[in-house]
């Protein structure tokens, strides 16, 4: 079903019949490239489900939301294995960084696909077409707001795909406008939208809206981010799931706390081979306890250990910290047979603890190589998010009832007490107490202005975002400059 993979197929099989030409005669030669691709209703949707495969690679962003912060250290078999990462956990990172590379060309190769199908939008016309372009500018809009996350300022193309000469032409444009522009693909998105998916894990109305409540958060647009999540909140489609362990395990997804997540299948294998080879979620197994052999969990290369900072700083009541947390030595001892338990540490670091909302879990594993196929998704953005976001742009507002009102409907749902929510700091807390082990928090960290106190090595004006890998400067015949400090 990706259309990228199935042109390739073609372009083979023609070489093939091409190079065979003295034994066949193929009359009249098929062909189909990029230029004639749109004729039927069931290319656009092809397209569209190329457009959604460069999800599955959010797991770097996610990885590096925690791995930069305070959250987590990078961990792994040596500091030389996945060594961008480990620059990043320590602040030493620069133009070169595979790590950071692949964010900036996965985010690229999924607006060019949501692209190629906007550039060909007016080809025919049949219904339900509106439903696909709206979906491709979600897609388009979730993109490029990673990288303008990520890198600020960052070339903005629409409607059509560039080639390497194109690409010497065009400038970073101003992050303003390139929020601009994910602001109207998501109001155009949520004008259109459905308010439930025809199919698990697709764009809908309530997505589209929760993003944009975020990309407001983001620019400080506080009354625009409470107008819009107060339509997500007032809609009555989303509630906070009553148990929260199980927002973490690959039986309870889907729930109703799911605003947005990314889908993930056990049933097909992944490999290293391409651009994105992934049908399964690689987060769980590259964070899973290392040559573990015992119960519950499986083996995995702890990967994005929990720092002893985080743990210390959940209160010790606060049932949210065994959840995220896996203290793996407090875990064994309490088995009936800690003895015959056993597992490895890694030398790129050991904190004790493991991220125990995306970890390999017996019965949650999928086909060999078992470390690629998790089926667990990626919640992108849950319903408590959405309420926390509400909370902080209601409180700059000045209207602090509702946000304390926001804030203990979360605390309710694990049956801890609430708080008088009488700072910002309150909500920022509440934020790390609910949402980490999910990749938010460098990001919460540099919006808020608390990066350089709580990360150490952290230079305010520099490491508020990521370099643009060196290598894309190059391509770009060196017409883009560098980030401030790298």
């Amino acid at each position: 079903m990706k259309y990228l993979r199935y042109l390739l197929w073609i372009f083979a099989i023609s070489l093939s019949l091409y190079s065979c030409k003295k034994f066949l005669s193929v009359d009249p030669p098929y062909a189909q490239d990029a230029e004639n691709y749109f004729k039927t209703p069931e290319d656009y949707e092809r397209a569209l489900v190329g457009a959604y495969d460069m999800l599955q690679t959010s797991f770097m962003s996610f990885w590096i939301g925690e791995i930069a912060s305070n959250n987590a250290i990078a961990g792994g078999e040596s500091v030389n294995d996945s060594q961008g990462l480990h620059q990043i956990d320590n602040m030493t990172h620069g133009g070169i960084n595979n790590d950071l590379r692949s964010v900036f060309r996965w985010n690229y190769v999924g607006i060019s696909r949501a692209n190629y199908i906007l550039e060909n939008k007016n080809n025919i016309t049949f219904e339900g077409k509106d439903h696909i372009l709206a979906e491709a500018k979600f897609l388009r809009a979730y993109y490029y707001f990673e990288l303008v996350k990520f890198f600020g300022d960052v070339p903005l193309v629409i409607d059509k795909r560039l080639g390497i000469e194109e690409v010497r032409t065009i400038d970073r444009s101003p992050k303003t406008e390139v929020y601009a522009q994910i602001e109207q693909d998501l109001l155009d998105a949520a004008s259109v939208l459905n308010p439930n998916a025809a199919q698990k894990g697709r764009a809908t109305r309530g997505a589209a809206k929760a993003l944009l409540g975020k990309v407001y958060l983001y620019q400080e647009k506080w009354a625009d981010a409470v107008s819009i999540l107060n339509e997500v909140i007032s809609s009555g489609q989303y509630s906070l799931h009553p148990v929260y362990a199980e927002l973490f395990d690959a039986a309870h997804e889907n729930n109703t706390e799911t605003v947005f997540d990314i889908e993930y299948t056990g049933l097909e294998g992944g490999s290293y081979g391409c651009l994105a080879c992934l049908e399964g979620n690689a987060a769980p197994g590259y964070q899973g306890i290392r040559q573990y052999n015992g119960p519950v969990y499986g083996d995995g290369n702890s990967y994005n250990l929990p720092t002893q900072e985080l743990y210390d700083f959940f209160p010790a009541g606060d049932p949210r910290r065994g959840i995220t947390i896996l203290d793996i030595e407090a875990f064994i001892a309490a088995q009936p047979n800690p003895a015959s338990i056993s597992y490895a540490i890694g030398a790129g670091g050991h904190t004790g603890f493991y991220n125990n909302k995306y970890i390999k879990r017996q019965g949650e594993i999928g086909l060999p190589d078992n470390d690629l196929t998790s089926p667990l998704n990626y919640k992108v953005i849950r319903y408590a998010d959405v309420l926390l976001m509400a909370a902080e742009a209601n409180y700059h507002l000045g209207n602090n009832s509702i946000a304390q009102t926001y804030v203990n409907q979360i605390r309710s749902r694990v049956s801890i007490p609430g708080v008088s929510v009488n700072s910002l700091e309150k909500i920022y807390n509440e934020r790390r107490y609910e949402l980490s082990g999910e990749g938010h928090h460098f990001f919460d960290l540099v919006r808020t202005g608390k990066a350089a106190d709580a990360i150490p090595g952290f230079i305010n004006g520099k490491h508020d975002v990521f370099p643009i890998p060196q290598i894309e400067i190059d391509l770009a015949g060196g017409r883009w400059p560098q980030n401030p400090g790298y």
